[in-house]
C-alpha cells in the first residue's frame, strides 16, 4: 500500500486572478509533492461531462493498464473498441505548469472545452481532478449536489473576501 500514489481528494475554488492566472487549491498540490510528480497539471475536456480533468504525470503510468482493462471489458460485453481512438483521447492532455504557488494560465483551447471564464471549481476524483465552471455544475443534476453545495458556498467567500479586498 505504501507505492500506491496519493489520491486527490475534496474540493477548492479559484477565481481568475491578476494576468490571468488560477490557483491550484494547496491540497491538491499537496498530492503532486507526494506522488513526486512534477509541478504540471495535465488538462483535457473530460471525457463525459462538460468540465476539464487534470491529474499528474505519474498518473500515465497506467495508461497502457487502463487501456487493456477497457479493451478486455469491452470484448466480454461484445462492444467495439477503438483502441487508438481511447489511446489518444487517454494521451492527448496538454501541460500546464504550475508555480510553487499553485498559480498557472489556462490554454484558451482548454477554457472554451471547460466554457471556464472567471472562476474554477475544483473537485477531486481520487486519481484525477475535475474543473468546472461553476454555472456549469450548478446545471448538472442527482449526484452532483454535494458539489454544487460546496462550489456555492466557496463562490460565496471568495467574493466576500474579493468584495473586503477592493474596499482597502
Amino acid at each position: 500500500m505504501a507505492d500506491r500514489p496519493s489520491g486527490y481528494r475534496g474540493q477548492g475554488f479559484s477565481l481568475r486572478g491578476e494576468k490571468g492566472r488560477y490557483v491550484l487549491p494547496p491540497s491538491f498540490r499537496k498530492v503532486f509533492a507526494d506522488n513526486n510528480d512534477e509541478r504540471v497539471l495535465c488538462l483535457a475536456k473530460h471525457e463525459k461531462y462538460p468540465c476539464l480533468t487534470a491529474f499528474g504525470l505519474s498518473r500515465t503510468d497506467g495508461f497502457e493498464d487502463q487501456l487493456d482493462k477497457e479493451e478486455e471489458s469491452a470484448i466480454r460485453r461484445g462492444v467495439d473498441f477503438d483502441r487508438d481512438l481511447r489511446s489518444m483521447q487517454l494521451w492527448g492532455f496538454t501541460e500546464v505548469p504550475f508555480d510553487s504557488s499553485g498559480r498557472f494560465i489556462l490554454p484558451d483551447h482548454l477554457s472554451d472545452l471547460g466554457g471556464l471564464a472567471d472562476a474554477i471549481y475544483f473537485q477531486g476524483g481520487g486519481q484525477f481532478i475535475t474543473l468546472w465552471d461553476p454555472r456549469r455544475l450548478q446545471a448538472m443534476g442527482a449526484g452532483f449536489e454535494n458539489a454544487q453545495a460546496a462550489c456555492r458556498t466557496m463562490a460565496a467567500d471568495a467574493d466576500a473576501k474579493g468584495a473586503r479586498g477592493k474596499r482597502k
